[in-house]
């Protein structure tokens, strides 16, 4: 097993997660990469979410700032240098979610604090988070990815983020600022010094030591077109300026919002848009797939499997369907 640590040089979100789908593409099966790297002034919404939905874009690009899409699940985050952050791409073989959150919670215990796990992808810190994480599967290759709150500016968050009152009031709380936590609050910790630590622990979880690779080696012509595909306006927004929330709900897995275009003639759902933070796409496009074309009078069954996503699918269908 090889180990490898690349640190970007520059705070381009658009260039900095074309790097990060290169890897996932192109890791060797032998190695295990710890990717680092910061955005200037970015909000990133997950794959299935509705950026209006999410955040207030016009303030956002009005400020000079980005609007940024990944390709994992999960929610929106604020990005800004006085923040870092870290992806972990995994051969299958030998990716473990739980040693990656060892490589953050050991590198935050050099400054004296303390890490927990909590709920589908966080990390928190005296009960309040500080990291939020997300997750997905490539041919060869896993990606668990996340950001470190340290010295982010927690006004544009709640300037620039819409946080869904459902959210707030499942974490007990009247505020967004009141749910996370600056790690530089707490203790002697920049985006700056705790790189190191990052890559002592990396190098100890893993028993090994790391090869440090050029972010220039990694930053290639193909990288770079795909990174302006990545900023366009088709990919941003596409379907989400015209999309209408038919139905809204809640669960343990995430929220959802599912807009639906009927087609009166044959009665059935013409079309399905799934807006959502939860962390498992296939479940999300599987419970597309079915709604697609199905009848308005009788729900679509569901195939019998031993997945875990069933539950998931299950909860959307009954969402449409009532």
């Amino acid at each position: 097993m090889k180990l490898k640590i690349i640190v970007s040089n520059q705070t381009n979100p658009f260039v900095n997660i074309a790097v990060e789908q290169h890897l996932v593409a192109e890791n060797p099966s032998d190695t295990i990469v710890m990717y680092l790297w910061k955005n200037n002034r970015t909000v990133v919404i997950g794959l299935n979410q509705n950026p209006f939905a999410e955040c207030d874009v016009e303030t956002l690009l009005a400020d000079g700032g980005h609007l940024m899409r990944r390709m994992t699940g999960g929610g929106a985050v604020y990005h800004d240098t006085g923040n870092i952050n870290f992806s972990f791409v995994v051969p299958k073989e030998l990716y473990d979610v739980r040693r990656q959150f060892a490589v953050i919670q050991k590198a935050v215990e050099k400054f004296g604090l303390e890490a927990e796990i909590s709920g589908r992808n966080d990390l928190l810190c005296q009960g309040r988070k500080f990291s939020g994480n997300a997750f997905s599967k490539g041919r060869d290759n896993n990606l668990h990815h996340g950001t470190i709150l340290i010295k982010t500016n927690t006004a544009d968050i709640q300037r620039f983020l819409k946080v869904k009152p459902t959210k707030l009031q499942k974490h007990g709380v009247a505020s967004v600022k009141s749910r996370v936590v600056n790690l530089s609050e707490l203790a002697d910790i920049t985006s700056e010094n705790i790189v190191t630590p990052l890559v002592e622990a990396f190098c100890s979880v893993y028993g090994g030591k790391a090869e440090e690779v050029p972010f220039e080696a990694v930053c290639t012509k193909e990288v770079m077109a795909h990174s302006r595909s990545l900023a366009s306006d088709d990919f941003l927004f596409a379907k989400w300026r015209n999309f209408r929330t038919r139905c809204n709900g809640s669960y343990p897995w995430g929220e959802v919002e599912i807009a639906l275009e009927t087609d009166e003639t044959t009665h059935t759902i013409s079309r399905v848009d799934i807006a959502t933070d939860c962390l498992s796409l296939a479940a999300v496009e599987q419970a597309r797939q079915l709604l697609q074309g199905a009848s308005l009078s009788q729900p679509p069954q569901i195939p019998a499997s031993d997945n875990d996503t069933d539950a998931i699918i299950k909860d959307i269908i009954a969402l449409v369907y009532g």
